[in-house]
């Protein structure tokens, strides 16, 4: 049965290989229906808009294909037979990682070549037990399993594990030290796309500022729903202001005002 009173949260951010005006690294995100949400990260061979016209027709392929139950096997079969092939190198070649969350409650990874996704569970690391799937000559890990509240999963480039190459580290840092960064950064009321902005603000730190590589993170988080009420405009009739403003300011959660006109009359029906 479908959580209804928790929302499934997808935050990320993404800097580009130094010089690029383009990623090479795509994130593609679908609603189909109110109980599913699909996420897919590819990341393009190489950098720049070759890299960028793999990754976003990988991602765009999977997330559609993903959101319409179509099988993995059709999928990778589907993402081969479009890829464009690069010249030089003689391959067409994107790695991916795909969540799939189904009534806020059963997730679905699929990871081909990008770094292992992890869990983190009340503050902790949490191990995620994959399989392994042979499809194409291609080996992809994927794992099926119950989430519950403030579970949070994170995806990432290996922009992310090879932060700092050559510049402020020597090989980078691996999984365990960016698993304990994020265990460290974790917080129950930190947003998905904060918590995405503070890992790869790191990693460009790491860099010095010149990433070496297209990179990005990506934050899925269970977390409660919150109800939010939007005023955008002043009551057709002048009278009524008083009577929309009471119905307005009377509902729970959170209230924002939009719009000159309407912050002075809620302004004054609020007295501030």
């Amino acid at each position: 049965m479908r959580t209804n009173n928790y929302e499934t949260e997808i935050g990320y951010l993404s800097i580009n290989h130094v010089g690029e005006e383009l990623c090479g690294d795509n994130v593609s995100i679908i609603s189909p229906d109110d109980s599913t949400k699909v996420v897919v990260l590819a990341d393009g061979l190489g950098s720049g808009v070759k890299a960028n016209i793999l990754s976003t027709l990988t991602a765009e392929l999977l997330s559609t294909m993903i959101a319409n139950n179509i099988p993995i096997e059709d999928c990778v079969h589907s993402v081969l037979e479009t890829l464009p092939v690069c010249k030089v190198r003689g391959v067409a070649y994107s790695t991916f990682t795909i969540v799939k969350v189904k009534d806020n409650a059963m997730m679905d990874i699929y990871n081909y070549d990008n770094p292992t996704p992890f869990m983190i569970r009340e503050g902790k690391i949490h191990q995620i037990y994959y399989d392994k799937l042979l499809i194409e000559g291609k080996t992809i890990y994927h794992a099926s399993m119950p989430v519950r509240l403030s579970d949070t999963v994170v995806l990432m480039s290996d922009g992310v594990k090879y932060a700092g190459v050559g510049e402020t580290l020597n090989f980078g840092w691996d999984l365990p030290e960016i698993q304990s960064f994020m265990e460290a950064l974790y917080q129950p009321s930190y947003s998905a796309k904060s918590m995405a902005t503070v890992l790869i603000d790191h990693c460009n730190q790491l860099y010095n500022l010149r990433p070496g590589d297209d990179t990005t993170a990506v934050i899925v988080r269970i977390r409660e729903r919150e109800q939010v009420n939007l005023l955008i405009g002043p009551a057709t009739n002048k009278i009524d202001d008083e009577k929309m403003l009471s119905l307005f300011f009377s509902k729970a959660g959170k209230h924002i005002v939009s719009g000159g006109t309407t912050s002075s009359i809620a302004a004054k029906y609020l007295h501030q």
